[in-house]
């Protein structure tokens, strides 16, 4: 009976309500060797219909730049001022005087971060933490900007101890006394919690424990979902999970009615030679999944229809950031506003929607067994109908000479040949379909907007799904490369 009760009480919906629509945002960080001025910022966006912003200080030229433009800021009070700032009232009122007053009726500041992760980055100002919220929100409350402007400050999700199952998440035990301070704070002037959450890093970290397409939100069958063992909830991607077990780390605190706001969640679109998922394709696939799942108000499995509002990290890749190539490639854009890559959205409104629906390639997976691609291949100039004669020796497309190069040719060519059609990139699995143009030099591949090197013999012949037992080399037993058994991450994981 104790055990059903406990049950019941973490199934029952927190207090929590969206009290906006859902939007996606994006992070201005500002350290390129080629930063663009702040007016050229905000064409770029107003050109992608980008409607929130967050800054992470409160630049007077920037804020100058936002004037008239109706986008809603965040602005940060930087980590090195919060010691001055909670040590005075009079401070504090200083900063609001000098970096808010002079743009509120022009620019349409929301909300300010007091700090930015300071338990994880300067956790010796942690204790102070709390004190400078207060002063922040003193100093708008005597400007009459209180209603207007939240204030809050920016966690990494890392605070968040055995956050697998997320029911029996909670705060690290070291912060505990600051976090139940900064959330009665927090509930008493009807603000919101700011958490960075980094699918990315969670996958890097588990060493193979969480599936890559857990963490990129794709699609999963319902026997690969994540399963909360506490409370039954299956959760398909890693966001929502992270999301979850920040509010039952509130819920173990006694808060229940604290909305959460994602100031930071994004994929690397490159990295070392030891950062093999931070790729093109892989930041597209997350980003793009990540607006699309924002704005359809789905929610998380705790909180279904409640909106997990997010700022994507970042608009701009810098390049003068510390640290791996990935730290420098988490950007939409380069400093010329060129897109990194063009994002795949339907539906998703108008924000960041350059839409490329009839820009996407199937190409080899380039972790499938390659006697599986062989066989895929094989089908795809054979009974598939797809000319491969520009993939022999001295032919365009012949270089490089490997088995996945080879498919990923055919395997598009044949995609194409089918109207880009449900089912026809598939081959037993041994393929995906992504909207990086995989053309190079000499040899480009169909849908890239340019001529194609092959053609297809005519006929038509269905290419081989997963279920499918009729094409050679292929058998239902090809699936089994497929099935895949995941680790455990302290939870239940019903990967059958």
């Amino acid at each position: 009976m104790v055990i059903n009760i406990f049950i019941i009480l973490l199934l029952l919906p927190l207090a929590v309500s969206a009290d906006q629509d859902a939007f996606i945002g994006v992070n201005i960080g500002t350290a390129l060797s080629d930063m663009p001025n702040p007016t050229q910022v905000v064409v770029l966006l107003k050109s992608q219909q980008i409607r929130h912003v967050r800054l992470y200080d409160a630049d007077q030229a920037m804020l100058l730049a936002l004037s008239g433009s109706g986008i809603q800021v965040t602005v940060t009070v930087p980590n090195q001022q919060l010691l001055a700032i909670a040590q005075s009232n009079a401070t504090a009122a200083n900063w609001v005087s000098r970096n808010i007053l002079p743009h509120i009726t022009t620019t349409n500041i929301t909300a300010i971060s007091v700090g930015n992760e300071v338990l994880t980055t300067t956790p010796n100002t942690a204790s102070i933490l709390v004190s400078a919220l207060k002063y922040i929100h003193s100093a708008l409350i005597a400007a009459g900007l209180d209603s207007q402007i939240k204030v809050s400050t920016v966690h990494s999700s890392s605070i968040i101890l055995d956050s697998f199952p997320p029911s029996q998440a909670f705060f690290n035990r070291t912060w505990e006394p600051v976090m139940t301070s900064l959330l009665e704070f927090l509930q008493s002037t009807d603000s919101y919690l700011m958490l960075n959450v980094y699918p990315y890093h969670d996958f890097i970290q588990s060493n193979g424990a969480i599936p890559l397409d857990y963490a990129l939100f794709r699609p999963l069958t319902p026997e690969k979902e994540a399963i909360d063992s506490n409370t039954l909830l299956h959760y398909t991607n890693v966001f929502d999970a992270v999301v979850d077990a920040a509010y039952f780390a509130m819920l173990y605190l006694n808060y229940t009615n604290i909305p959460i706001v994602v100031t930071e969640s994004g994929w690397p679109s490159k990295g070392d030679s030891n950062e093999p998922d931070a790729t093109l394709d892989n930041a597209n696939t997350y980003n793009s999944n990540l607006i699309k799942h924002v704005l359809n108000t789905t929610g998380t499995p705790k909180h279904p229809g409640v909106a997990t509002s997010t700022y994507i990290y970042e608009l701009y890749n810098e390049d003068l950031k510390p640290g791996s190539v990935s730290e420098k490639n988490w950007g939409l854009f380069d400093s010329n506003g060129k897109p990194v890559y063009v994002l795949h959205l339907i539906d998703s409104g108008s924000v960041l929607a350059n839409d490329t629906t009839d820009e996407t390639y199937c190409v080899a997976k380039k972790d499938a067994d390659k006697k599986m691609l062989q066989a895929a291949l094989d089908w795809a100039c054979g009974p598939g109908k797809v000319n491969c004669s520009v993939m022999l020796q001295g032919e365009p497309c012949y270089e490089p000479d490997t088995v996945v190069a080879h498919a990923t040719y055919a395997f598009d060519s044949y995609y194409h040949r089918m109207g880009m059609a449900d089912g026809t990139c598939n081959f037993n699995g041994v393929a995906t379909v992504t909207t990086t143009n995989p053309s190079r030099d000499g040899c480009t591949f169909p849908g890239s907007g340019g001529s194609i090197n092959g053609s297809f013999i005519n006929g038509t012949s269905v290419a081989p799904s997963t279920n499918s037992t009729t094409s050679v080399g292929f058998s239902v037993l090809g699936s089994v490369s497929f099935v895949r058994v995941f680790v455990a991450c302290l939870w239940t994981m019903a990967f059958l």
